[in-house]
């Protein structure tokens, strides 16, 4: 069994601008650690596969469809393929997010 340390691993590039790490990564399945400082968001976009979130630290504002919930610590969300959804940082510290698609897309996420 390999043990992996999510800030041994490299930030990677994506379309927000943030703070990411890919953990995981086959044909199954992408997951990826997602850290949002004090007053940074994400751009609402569209993925082509289901994903979860799970909080690991802090507290943030989430955005399915029509609905945006603050959520905590150890709160997971479900978001179906093909419904914008979005993350928001309003508060004073960082947010950790654990965000697992399955399975891995093969097709692009849109921005909006």
């Amino acid at each position: 069994m390999k043990t992996t340390y999510v800030y041994d691993i490299e930030p990677g590039p994506n379309h927000h601008g943030v703070e990411t790490r890919k953990i995981y990564d086959t044909d199954n399945n992408l997951s990826v650690h997602l850290r949002l400082k004090p007053g940074e968001k994400l751009r609402r976009h569209i993925t082509p596969v289901d994903v979860m979130f799970y909080v690991l630290e802090g507290e943030g504002i989430v955005e399915v469809g029509p609905k945006k919930k603050t959520v905590v610590k150890d709160t997971a969300i479900y978001s179906p393929a093909k419904v914008v959804h979005c993350w928001y940082n309003e508060s004073d510290s960082d947010l950790r997010v654990l965000i697992v698609k399955t399975p891995r897309p093969t097709e692009k996420t849109v921005m909006i």
